[in-house]
């Protein structure tokens, strides 16, 4: 396992983020959420992102319940998430009343007293950042969480919000979770949603502030899988729907061809690859990884031991030309 540091956490947190949203306390997903989240910790891994609204809660309860059974939560970074938008009626909930409900609701069903990183789930760019900032800190003066940050925000309104706690002497935004992976989306997977890669502007930002980024569906949602191909037109399920609308398109086909290729030479699978191509950025990143069985987890801890050329991730990325270096015997 790699790691890095945040500031404000003392604990070290791991490259791999293991997700949890097929987490689950029924005892079949309660079992497999306990091989998943074993076998983590078992290869080093340190940090686990939950977030409110996955599994209505059942998600949350069941992660709560391997930490009370294992007995490690002093070795354990949790990150939450919470202040979504309604799942009905999609209503915008980024206020200071729900980020306070959501923020003691989350550490009830964890049984936990405070969360190591928490991060708003969606923004709301109608809203002030003023009030944002304030509601975030009464709950770091109330030792309910460590430090913060946003899921979806752009770095323009992260600054903002950094402004204003500046100007008031205030906790900042510490770290940040947009989407980042190889594949280049057409638009937004899902309402709100904000990616960073093919953005240039938003990448230097992030290169030059040296803001963490815990990078959402680093896999690109399984479109490096093996599951999908340009004839697949039409998904099976609404997640397949959303892979082909979000990720279709020649470029990324191009990406998939190159990484497929690399795969080949380098004896190990595409989605490794791509997994590799998060973690050799020049950003500070975490990549979160959704594995739903132990097989896929371990797929994801492979690509730690991949090595990429700086030529070669640009070669994957569609950028400048790929410079062949001979493997070693």
């Amino acid at each position: 396992m790699r790691y890095g540091s945040i500031p404000g956490v003392e604990k070290r947190v791991s490259r791999l983020v293991l997700g949890s949203m097929v987490f689950g306390v029924e005892p079949e997903r309660y079992a497999n959420t306990v091989k998943l989240l074993d076998r983590f910790v078992e290869a080093g891994g340190t940090t686990v992102d939950t977030a409110r609204v996955y599994g209505r809660g059942s998600s949350e309860r069941a992660f709560g319940q391997w930490l009370k059974e294992r007995e490690c939560r002093d070795r354990i970074v949790v990150i939450g998430k919470g202040a979504h938008h309604d799942s009905l009626t999609f209503e915008r909930r980024v206020n200071p009343a729900a980020i306070h409900e959501d923020i003691q609701t989350s550490l009830r069903e964890m049984q936990l007293d405070q969360i190591d990183i928490y991060i708003l789930h969606k923004d709301d760019p109608d809203v002030p950042v003023g009030p944002i900032v304030e509601a975030l800190n009464e709950e770091v003066a109330a030792g309910r969480i460590k430090v913060f940050g946003g899921s979806s925000w752009s770095h323009q309104r992260i600054a903002e919000a950094n402004a204003y706690a500046a100007e008031h002497g205030l906790q900042p935004f510490t770290v940040s979770s947009p989407n980042l992976a190889l594949a280049v989306p057409n638009e937004p997977m899902w309402v709100g949603c904000i990616s960073i890669a093919g953005d240039p502007e938003a990448q230097a930002w992030y290169a030059r502030t040296r803001m963490p980024i815990f990078a959402w569906s680093s896999q690109a949602r399984g479109f490096f899988s093996g599951r999908y191909s340009p004839e697949m037109t039409e998904g099976a399920t609404q997640d397949a729907q959303n892979v082909i609308r979000t990720y279709y398109s020649a470029a990324n086909w191009e990406r998939y061809r190159r990484a497929s290729e690399l795969a080949k030479e380098k004896g190990r699978s595409r989605s490794q690859i791509a997994l590799a191509w998060v973690l050799h950025q020049p950003l500070e990143i975490y990549a979160l990884i959704g594995p739903a069985t132990v097989d896929e987890l371990d797929d994801c801890l492979a690509a730690l031991e991949v090595e990429l050329t700086p030529d070669e991730v640009a070669w994957l990325n569609l950028e400048g030309e790929r410079v062949h270096v001979p493997l070693a015997r």
